[in-house]
């Protein structure tokens, strides 16, 4: 049973791959091989290229510098500067580019896309980053210290591939939503093979040009999932017990206090201040600013439910694949875990046209209902949700349910009592994560939501993209307090129950 339920995950989740495939086949094989061999096509797939490898690269180095220094150090205010580190995450990347690009068109460069990318990214490597390291028994770095290992070698040699299963799937999730990013890269004026999908389709609707890009970043996709497998190895890393227990050692960050604390105040700076200070000041000064706050109210509440629905839809969905992964490892379920990721490299409007496609000659009554739309969110976002349960759920010993089932408890009544009780985190850092997703989607929600629904999101952008930014400073930050819960949420779970 649970394995028809994981196949049909992975049947819904590869139907835009099969959108893709079938849309390209209508060009000729040439002229598929001149359309991709044009200098635009090599510009823009450079500027893809160099921006995965930088904005990945920089997520995780600062995703794990900042877990380092506020579980392994004696930085003061660690308990606060964690808040500040995790408070990123309510602020969307299009409303990140959109702070900076309305303070500043310096930032319409390489560099400023990688600064923007990261600091909008690098808390997907740093909370699962902290929680890794919470549940590092210390005892393991004490022995390696007490051998005589400096504090960069017990670093690079022991905590390093300790943690590197979380380091890992958060720098997965960077890679493929900047492989999907739109909105901020759009308003920094960078162009990628993603944008230029949004302008192919905005010239011919549904063309097929459009798709075999699409199928271009579906490529890179896999080619991450194969580096990310490789690297994650099949060491299993579920233990009974919580080890030695105590607290780790700190290290004594001595004359390297101050520069610490300078860069942490630089990365808070950067992420909050800058692109809160441009709403205060568009909202405070900007000519085009007028709040309807009715439409409003209407807008925020529209999100927040959907918010709600799509991160409980891809958390349950996630449930069953991540089972069959991580307890019955083969390669059909290792196949059905790695077929949710390959839509989320692909733009939402290919999701979307791809899920108008299928309602429209298959289920006719569903097109433009709140079920396709959800299903649309679920596709876009489960790899959110798969690998914050997979980092929860691999730390479940299966000796407890192999017990269970000795004192007569059925397989479902094990999953109840036994496996899910212990996975509840991994379950509400899902829900959250994928919510937050969700109310910051753009593109998608734009072509599968009912006719007459606006979110913050799309409403934001429809004045943005008009440079009324006065006008769109209201929904941007109504959208960064709805997101706040979902952000502290996610931060208390990365310190809680991670022994």
């Amino acid at each position: 049973m649970l394995l028809v339920v994981g196949l049909a995950v992975a049947t819904l989740t590869l139907v835009p791959l099969g959108y893709v495939i079938a849309t390209t086949a209508d060009l000729g094989r040439q002229e598929a091989v001149d359309f991709l061999w044009r200098p635009r096509i090599g510009e823009l797939l450079w500027n893809t290229v160099r921006l995965l490898i930088a904005g990945v690269a920089a997520s995780t180095v600062l995703g794990v510098a900042g877990a380092w220094v506020v579980e392994r150090t004696d930085v003061p205010g660690r308990g606060w500067w964690h808040g500040v580190l995790c408070a990123p995450l309510a602020v969307p990347a299009f409303v990140n580019g959109y702070g900076w690009i309305s303070t500043t068109h310096a930032v319409q460069s390489f560099p400023g896309a990688v600064m923007v990318v990261t600091l909008s990214y690098y808390p997907l490597v740093y909370l699962p980053t902290v929680a890794a390291l919470r549940r590092l028994d210390p005892a393991v770095e004490e022995v390696a210290t007490s051998l005589g290992r400096s504090g960069w070698s017990v670093f690079t040699r022991v905590t390093l591939p300790a943690v590197s299963p979380a380091v890992l799937g958060g720098a997965l999730l960077v890679g493929l939503h900047l492989l999907a990013e739109y909105g901020a890269l759009q308003l920094l004026n960078y162009p990628t093979l993603t944008t230029a999908i949004l302008q192919q389709y905005a010239t011919v609707f549904n063309g097929p040009e459009a798709t075999l890009l699409a199928l271009v970043l579906v490529t890179f996709c896999l080619l991450l999932l194969g580096i990310e497998a490789l690297l994650r190895g099949h060491r299993r890393r579920a233990r009974v017990g919580s080890g030695a227990g105590g607290q780790p050692v700190r290290i004594r960050l001595g004359r390297y206090q101050l520069p610490v604390l300078a860069a942490l105040t630089a990365v808070a700076c950067w992420a909050l201040v800058v692109p809160i200070g441009a709403l205060l000041r568009w909202l405070i000064r900007g000519t085009s600013t007028h709040v309807d706050l009715a439409e409003l109210f209407d807008a925020a509440g529209t999100t927040l439910l959907l918010a709600l629905l799509g991160g409980l839809t891809a958390t349950v969905v996630a449930v069953p694949v991540v089972w069959l992964a991580v307890r019955h490892r083969g390669l059909l379920t290792t196949a059905i875990e790695r077929s949710v990721y390959t839509a989320s490299a692909m733009p939402g409007i290919v999701i979307a046209l791809a899920l108008v496609t299928v309602s429209i000659r298959t289920f006719p009554s569903l097109y433009q209902t709140v079920v396709v739309l959800l299903v649309g969110y679920t596709i876009l976002f489960l790899p959110r949700a798969v690998v914050s349960v997979r980092s929860t759920f691999e730390l479940v010993p299966p000796g407890l349910e192999e017990v269970a089932r000795n004192l007569g408890c059925g397989g479902l009544g094990v999953a109840r009592r036994v496996t899910l009780p212990l996975v509840l985190p991994g379950l509400a850092a899902a829900t959250a994560l994928v919510s937050l997703a969700v109310a910051t989607e753009l593109t998608a929600t734009l072509l599968l939501a009912p006719l007459g629904t606006d979110t913050l999101a799309t409403q934001f952008w429809s004045d943005a993209s008009a440079i009324e930014y006065g006008a769109a400073a209201p929904y941007a930050l109504a959208l960064i307090l709805l997101s706040i819960p979902s952000t502290w949420i996610l931060g208390s779970l990365s310190v809680r129950n991670s022994k």
